[in-house]
C-alpha cells in the first residue's frame, strides 16, 4: 500500500515536473507580450492537472496509469494549442481537454462489462445509423461536418467508437452459426459486414480519405481476430479465399479510384507548391526550420496555413518546439497505447476492443506524421490529442475509456433467483 502511494504520488510529480519545464521553455524562448498571457496559460495548465488528480482520486478501478498518461498529454497538448503564433491561453482547447476527460471516463464505465454491451448491440447498430443518416441529410454538399452557430460537429468521429464496440461485441458469436451456400457463418459477422461496407462507402462518398483507412484498420484487426477465435473454425480454403477477395478489392479501389483521389496519389507537392502541395511544401520547410529544437513557442509562421491546429498540427509542432519535443510526444502516446500489455485483457471481448481501439489511433498517427512529412499523400486527418476540434478530442477521450475497461473488465455473473419459502404449518398438496 505505501508502496503503490508512494508510485502514484512519484508519478503525479512528474506529471507536474514536465508540465511546469514546458512553461519554463516558453517564459525563457516563447513570443508572449505581457506576463499576463503566460500566467493564464499557467494557470489552466495547473489547474487542469489538479482536476486530473483529484478526479482520480475520487474513482475507484484497478489501475490509474492511463488517466496519469492522459491528464498529461492533455497538458502537454493546451501547451503546444497555446503557443501556436505567440502565446495566448486557447480557452476552446482547454474546453475539449476537459471534455475529453469526462468521456474518457464515461468510455469506461460504458463499455467495461461485455454482457452489457452485448445486451445493447441493436443500440449500437441504431446509433450509427443515425449518425449515418445526419451525414446523409444535414451536412452541406459531401462534406464532413454539421455547422451549428460557431461550432462544428463530425460525425464520423462518433462513429469511431460504436464501430469498434460491434466488432468486439460479436465476436462472442462465432459459435452461432448457421449455413449460408456452402459456408457456415454468424449472422453477427454478416451484420458487420453489411456495416462496413456502408460505413466505408459512406466515407468514400464524402471524399474523408483520412477516415477510410482508420475504419478499415479496425475491420481488418475485428477480422484477424474472428481468424484466430478458437470456436470459429475457419478452414484454410476460407482464408484463402478472403485474401485473394481482400487483395481483389485493393486492386479495384487502386485503378478505379476517382480523379481526385488519383491526382494525391502521384501528385508532385512541388511542381505544384502554390496549388495543391501547398500545405505539404510548407510543412515540409517548417519541419526543416525548426530542427532538432525548434525556433520557439510562438516563433513559427505555420500559423498563418490553413489548418495549422489540425491537419498539419505535427508539423507546426516540429516548427516551434523541434523534432525532439514532437517526437516524444509521439512516444507519449505509443506507451499509452502500450500500457495494455501491463495488465492482459481478461476475455476475448475486452481483448478485441482494446485492438480495435490501438487500430484507431495508430492509423490515424500514421496518415497525420506521414501525411505531413510527405511519405503518404495528405488525408487531412487530426493527430489524436494533439489536433484541435471538439469532436476529435471527445473521441479520443471516449476511446481511451475504452482501453482503460480492458484493463479493469467487469464481469457480472447475474445471481439465480431464490425459491420463495413456504409459509410455516402449510403443506403442499401431491
Amino acid at each position: 500500500m505505501f508502496k503503490n502511494g508512494l508510485s502514484y504520488v512519484g508519478c503525479t510529480a512528474l506529471l507536474v515536473l514536465t508540465h511546469l519545464s514546458m512553461l519554463g521553455v516558453v517564459y525563457v524562448r516563447g513570443n508572449f507580450e505581457s506576463f499576463t498571457q503566460l500566467g493564464l496559460l499557467a494557470v489552466a495548465v495547473l489547474a487542469l492537472d489538479a482536476v486530473s488528480v483529484i478526479a482520480m482520486l475520487c474513482l475507484r478501478q484497478m489501475t490509474y496509469t492511463l488517466d496519469l498518461m492522459l491528464a498529461g498529454l492533455l497538458g502537454v497538448s493546451l501547451i503546444y494549442q497555446s503557443c501556436f503564433g505567440g502565446v495566448h491561453l486557447s480557452v476552446k482547447h482547454l474546453i475539449t481537454c476537459v471534455t475529453a476527460l469526462i468521456t474518457c471516463e464515461a468510455g469506461f464505465l460504458l463499455t467495461r462489462n461485455h454482457e452489457w454491451i452485448r445486451r445493447k448491440k441493436p443500440w449500437i447498430y441504431g446509433i450509427i445509423g443515425v449518425l449515418i443518416l445526419s451525414i446523409l441529410f444535414f451536412t452541406d454538399s459531401q462534406k464532413k461536418w454539421i455547422t451549428v452557430g460557431s461550432f462544428t460537429i463530425q460525425p464520423s468521429e462518433f462513429i469511431k467508437p460504436c464501430f469498434v464496440l460491434i466488432c468486439a461485441a460479436s465476436i462472442v458469436e462465432l459459435h452461432k452459426k448457421v449455413k449460408i451456400l456452402f459456408f457456415y457463418v454468424s449472422k453477427d459477422t454478416l451484420f458487420l459486414c453489411g456495416m462496413t461496407l456502408i460505413v466505408l462507402a459512406l466515407q468514400w462518398w464524402c471524399h474523408d480519405l483520412g477516415s477510410l483507412p482508420t475504419f478499415a484498420a479496425i475491420f481488418g484487426c475485428a477480422l484477424v481476430g474472428r481468424l484466430c477465435y478458437p470456436r470459429a473454425r475457419i478452414s484454410k480454403t476460407a482464408i484463402a479465399i478472403l485474401c485473394v477477395l481482400g487483395a481483389l478489392v485493393m486492386m479495384i479501389a487502386w485503378f478505379k479510384a476517382p480523379e481526385y483521389v488519383q491526382r494525391r496519389l502521384h501528385a508532385d507537392i512541388w511542381a505544384d507548391r502554390y496549388g495543391d502541395g501547398y500545405q505539404q511544401c510548407e510543412a515540409l520547410i517548417g519541419i526543416a526550420r525548426g530542427g532538432w529544437l525548434g525556433l520557439g513557442p510562438g516563433q513559427g509562421s505555420l500559423c498563418r496555413i490553413f489548418a495549422y491546429d489540425s491537419d498539419i498540427v505535427f508539423a507546426t509542432i516540429c516548427e516551434e518546439w523541434g523534432l525532439l519535443y514532437a517526437g516524444l510526444t509521439v512516444m507519449l502516446i505509443l506507451i499509452m497505447l502500450m500500457t495494455v500489455l501491463m495488465n492482459p485483457p481478461k476475455s476475448y471481448y475486452h481483448a478485441m476492443m482494446t485492438v480495435g481501439v490501438t487500430a484507431a489511433f495508430l492509423a490515424q498517427m500514421a496518415l497525420n506524421i506521414f501525411g505531413s512529412c510527405n511519405l503518404i499523400p495528405f488525408t487531412g486527418v487530426t493527430l489524436p490529442f494533439l489536433s484541435s476540434g471538439g469532436s476529435s478530442m471527445m473521441t479520443c477521450g471516449f476511446l481511451v475509456g475504452m482501453l482503460k475497461a480492458g484493463q479493469s473488465p467487469l464481469f457480472h455473473h447475474e445471481r439465480p433467483a431464490r425459491k420463495k419459502k413456504q409459509p410455516a404449518g402449510k403443506k403442499v398438496s401431491a
